[in-house]
């Protein structure tokens, strides 16, 4: 199974890094059509053939997605978009 994770650290408020983390959230959704479900500090997705985490930290922010065969197609642009999106707007 392939998969990837991409972490970052912040010096972002708790409501900043959340924000950030449910926009990142939403734009998984939108692209990937990756659902996501919130419990407390950590989001899971899921889709056929592929699921993951969210998980934010007081200093930091991580996200895991394991895909299957056929989803695997998707791992370099999911990992891209995910990693530009945090440089973007996570400090």
């Amino acid at each position: 199974m392939a998969g990837f994770k991409v972490s970052k650290t912040h010096s972002m408020s708790k409501e900043e890094i959340r924000e950030a983390a449910e926009l990142l959230a939403g734009e998984l959704q939108t692209q990937y059509g990756l659902r996501h479900r919130w419990q407390g500090d950590t989001a899971t997705f899921s889709r056929t053939g592929l699921n993951g985490k969210l998980r934010i930290d007081d200093d930091s922010i991580s996200v895991s997605i394991r895909l299957g065969v056929l989803a695997s197609a998707f791992e370099r642009p999911l990992k891209q978009a995910v990693t530009d999106y945090l440089d973007k707007y996570v400090s």
